[in-house]
């Protein structure tokens, strides 16, 4: 699971536990850990949602300014498909 360099850091600290991607299919499962710079993301779920669903305050949560923001930045490709990921950030072993 890639994450634009911005969020980053709060990632790892733990202050953004959620992301919105817009795939045309889920590109992350549920028990998914995926590597991120010197750790990991863990997702512990996924699932779709609306367009409808998406609020200034789940932007907000998601580490973006506002809604146009985060859908400049979750949109890949040509995808329909929205997802609302929770996961959280685990330090490596290594």
């Amino acid at each position: 699971m890639q994450f634009t360099s911005k969020l980053r850091e709060r990632i790892k600290n733990g202050e953004i536990t959620t992301s919105i991607r817009i795939w045309k299919k889920p590109h992350v499962k549920s028990g998914g850990v995926y590597r991120m710079e010197e750790g990991n993301i863990v997702v512990t779920s996924i699932r779709e949602i609306s367009f409808e669903d998406i609020s200034e305050s789940l932007a907000k949560e998601s580490g973006f300014n506002n809604i146009v923001d985060l859908v400049k930045t979750a949109k890949h490709g040509n995808g329909q498909n929205i997802y609302f990921i929770n996961f959280f950030y685990e330090e490596s072993d290594n």
